[in-house]
C-alpha cells in the first residue's frame, strides 16, 4: 500500500513539472551558493587569523606546481577572486562576495519555495476538488455505510494533514539531500579520513528517525480516524439538537464527546513526544560527530599531521552546516509518514467505487410517454442481505395517478428509490418507455422526475434559490408562480425579505408546513412529467395539509404520479392503489374495489377510520 501511495503522489505531482523543473533549477543555485558561502566564511575566518604574507606565499606556489588537488584547486580560485595588494582590501572585497553570495542564494531560495508553494497549493486543490467530485458520483448505498463526519474529516482534515507534510517535503526534499550531497563531497576534498569517520555516526542517528516515523505513521492513522468520530459526534449532535434538548440529554453528549476528546489528546500526545524527540537524537548524534572529529582533528592540526588550520576551519563549519539539513530530513521522514496516513484514507475514498454505474453507450429517455413498469423486481440490501423487495411487479401508465400503500417498512419508499436509479435492482428489471433505466443516461431518468419527500432537504441559502434549486435559468415570474401555485407566497411574503430571505441551515427558521411548501414548489418549478410524492404530506398539520393538497392536486394534474402515503384519505381517487406488505404486492385495484375485497386495504382502512 506505501508503494502505490507514493507512486500515486507521484503522478499528480508530474502534472506540475514545469514548475518543479524550474525549481529543481533554482534548487541547485541555491545550493551551491549556500556551499560557496560557508567557503567564503572559513576564507574570511583564515584571512583574519592568518598572516597575509604567508597566504601570499601559498597562492604563488600553487600556481607555480603543475598539478594540485581539488581541495587546493578550490582555495586557489578563492583566493583568485579575493586577494589584493593589501590585507585590508582584500577583507573588503571578501566582505563583497560574501554579502553577493548571501543576497544572490537568498533570492533563489525565494523562486524555489514560491514555486513548490504553488505546486502544494493546486495539488491539494486538486485532491479536494476530485474527491468532492468523486463523492457525488457515489451511489446513496454509500452513504448509508458510512458516516457524514468520516467522509467530511477525510475532504477537510486528512487533505489538511496532507497539505502539511507536502509543504514539509516540497520545502525541505528538494533541496536539504542536494545541500548534504554537495557538503559531504567537500568534506571528502578537504579531508577523507575526517569524512569517513562522520559518515559512518550519521547512520546511527538514520536508522532511530525511521523507526521513530514509522511510529508516528501508525499513531497518524489512529488520530485521523479518531477525528472522524468527534466529527460524527458533532455533526449528530447539531443536527439533533433539539431532540437533545428534548430529552435534557446534553450531561450524557457532553460526556461522550469530552471522552473522546480525551482519546483524540492521547493520540496527540503519544505522537508528539515521538516527534519532538527525533530532533534531540539528532543533535545528540551531531555533537557525537562534532567531539570526536573536533579531537582527531585538531590532534591532526597540532601535531602537523597533513591537515592545515585552514582546512580543519573550514571543515568544521561544513560539518556543523550539514546537521541542519541532515535534522530537517529526520523531520521530512515523520511528517512524510504522518501525510501517509491521510494519504491513505483519501485514496481508500476515491478508489470507492461507485454501485451505480452509467451505462458507456447510454440512451437518451427524451420526454416520458409511455409507462413505467416493474418485472419481478428483487432487491436487497449489501451489508446484510436483508430482503426488501421480492417478485414486484406492477406498471404505471402515462398519465395516471398510482398510490402505494402498506405497513411501515413495507418497501414503499424503496420502490420510490429505485424508479431514479438512487440504488439499483439485485434482480428484475425497470422499464421506462420498454428501456431498462440502466440503459438509460442518469442525466434524462432522473430530469424526467420530481420528487418530494416526507424528509424535505433544503440549504442555507435565499427562498428563492431554495425554489430554483439546479435551474438557474428561470424568470423571477416562474418562481413567484411556482411559489403561488404551492401556496407558499403567503408565508413569504411576510418574511422579513420575503424571497431574498435566508431560511437558515437545513430551513432552520420556518415550520415543518413551511419547508413541505418550498419543496413542492421546487417540483412545480421544475415541472416534471412524473412525479413522485414520498409522504409529501406527512409532516403537516391539517390547516397546512389543506392547503398543500390542492397545490399537490394541480401539480398532478396532466402528469404521471407515484405517491406513497399512509393517509389514505390521500389516496382515494388514485386511479389505482398497490398494497404492499413485506416487500410483497398483496393488492391491486382502485380504492372502491380494494374496500370491496375485504383485505389487507380494508384493514387499514378500518383502523384509520374506525
Amino acid at each position: 500500500m506505501t508503494g502505490s501511495i507514493y507512486r500515486r503522489m507521484g503522478q499528480l505531482l508530474f502534472n506540475f513539472w514545469p514548475y518543479l523543473l524550474i525549481s529543481t533549477i533554482s534548487a541547485l543555485i541555491f545550493v551551491l551558493l549556500n556551499s560557496a558561502s560557508i567557503w567564503l566564511m572559513a576564507s574570511f575566518i583564515n584571512n583574519v587569523l592568518t598572516d597575509f604574507d604567508k597566504i601570499v606565499q601559498s597562492q604563488l606556489e600553487w600556481a607555480s606546481k603543475s598539478t594540485l588537488t581539488t581541495n587546493e584547486k578550490l582555495k586557489y580560485w578563492t583566493n583568485l577572486l579575493i586577494l589584493r595588494d593589501t590585507p585590508t582590501e582584500s577583507l573588503k572585497i571578501l566582505c563583497y562576495a560574501i554579502l553577493s553570495v548571501f543576497f544572490i542564494k537568498n533570492i533563489f531560495l525565494y523562486i524555489k519555495n514560491l514555486l513548490l508553494r504553488i505546486v502544494e497549493l493546486k495539488l491539494v486543490r486538486d485532491i479536494r476538488d476530485h474527491l468532492y467530485k468523486h463523492i457525488q458520483t457515489l451511489s446513496l448505498g454509500y452513504f448509508h455505510k458510512r458516516h457524514t463526519g468520516s467522509i467530511t474529516s477525510i475532504v477537510m482534515n486528512d487533505v489538511e494533514q496532507l497539505q502539511i507534510a507536502l509543504g514539509v517535503v516540497f520545502q525541505r526534499l528538494f533541496v536539504e539531500p542536494i545541500n548534504i550531497l554537495t557538503f559531504v563531497t567537500l568534506l571528502f576534498i578537504i579531508s577523507w579520513k575526517l569524512a569517513i569517520i562522520a559518515i559512518i555516526i550519521i547512520p546511527l542517528a538514520g536508522f532511530a528517525i525511521i523507526g521513530i516515523g514509522r511510529s508516528i505513521r501508525r499513531k497518524s492513522r489512529r488520530t485521523q480516524q479518531k477525528i472522524a468520530e468527534i466529527m460524527q459526534i458533532l455533526t449528530e449532535t447539531l443536527s439533533s439538537i433539539r431532540i437533545v434538548k428534548a430529552f435534557v440529554n446534553e450531561k450524557d453528549e457532553i460526556k461522550k464527546f469530552t471522552r473522546e476528546s480525551r482519546n483524540y489528546f492521547k493520540l496527540l500526545l503519544k505522537r508528539a513526544k515521538l516527534d519532538l524527540i527525533s530532533g534531540p537524537i539528532t543533535e545528540s548524534f551531531g555533537v557525537i560527530i562534532g567531539v570526536v572529529l573536533l579531537w582527531y582533528g585538531g590532534t591532526e592540526v597540532l601535531m602537523d599531521r597533513g591537515l592545515v588550520p585552514e582546512d580543519f576551519i573550514r571543515f568544521i563549519l561544513i560539518l556543523f552546516s550539514i546537521l541542519g539539513p541532515i535534522k530537517q530530513l529526520s523531520n521530512v521522514n515523520l511528517k512524510i509518514q504522518a501525510g501517509a496516513a491521510s494519504a491513505e484514507r483519501i485514496f481508500g475514498l476515491l478508489d470507492t467505487p461507485s454501485e451505480i454505474v452509467e451505462d458507456p453507450n447510454p440512451i437518451d429517455l427524451g420526454i416520458f410517454n409511455k409507462s413505467i413498469s416493474f418485472n419481478k423486481v428483487h432487491f436487497e440490501y449489501n451489508e446484510d442481505n436483508d430482503q426488501v423487495l421480492d417478485q414486484v411487479s406492477f406498471t404505471i401508465n402515462k398519465g395516471e395517478v398510482v398510490a402505494m400503500v402498506g405497513p411501515s417498512g413495507a418497501g414503499k419508499s424503496t420502490i420510490a428509490d429505485l424508479i431514479p436509479r438512487f440504488f439499483d435492482v439485485s434482480s428484475g428489471v425497470i422499464e421506462i418507455d420498454d428501456n431498462d433505466i440502466k440503459k438509460l443516461s442518469l442525466a434524462s431518468l432522473r430530469g424526467n422526475m420530481g420528487i418530494v419527500t416526507q424528509e424535505v432537504i433544503l440549504f442555507n441559502d435565499t427562498i428563492k434559490n431554495n425554489i430554483a434549486y439546479a435551474q438557474s435559468d428561470v424568470s423571477d415570474d416562474a418562481i413567484y408562480a411556482a411559489a403561488k401555485a404551492a401556496n407558499a407566497l403567503e408565508f413569504i411574503e411576510k418574511t422579513p425579505n420575503g424571497f431574498d430571505t435566508l431560511i437558515g441551515e437545513r430551513g432552520a427558521k420556518l415550520s415543518g408546513g413551511q419547508k413541505q411548501r418550498l419543496a413542492i414548489s421546487r417540483a412545480l418549478l421544475k415541472n416534471p412529467p412524473i412525479l413522485i410524492l414520498d409522504e409529501a404530506t406527512s409532516a403537516l398539520d391539517t390547516e397546512s395539509e389543506k392547503k398543500v393538497q390542492k397545490a399537490i392536486e394541480a401539480l398532478m394534474k396532466d402528469r404521471t404520479t407515484l405517491v406513497i402515503a399512509h393517509r389514505l384519505s390521500t389516496v382515494q381517487n388514485a386511479d389505482k392503489i398497490i398494497v404492499i406488505d413485506r416487500g410483497k404486492v398483496i393488492e391491486t385495484g382502485t380504492h372502491q374495489k380494494l374496500y370491496d375485497q375485504n383485505g389487507v386495504y380494508r384493514k387499514l382502512y378500518d383502523i384509520q377510520f374506525d
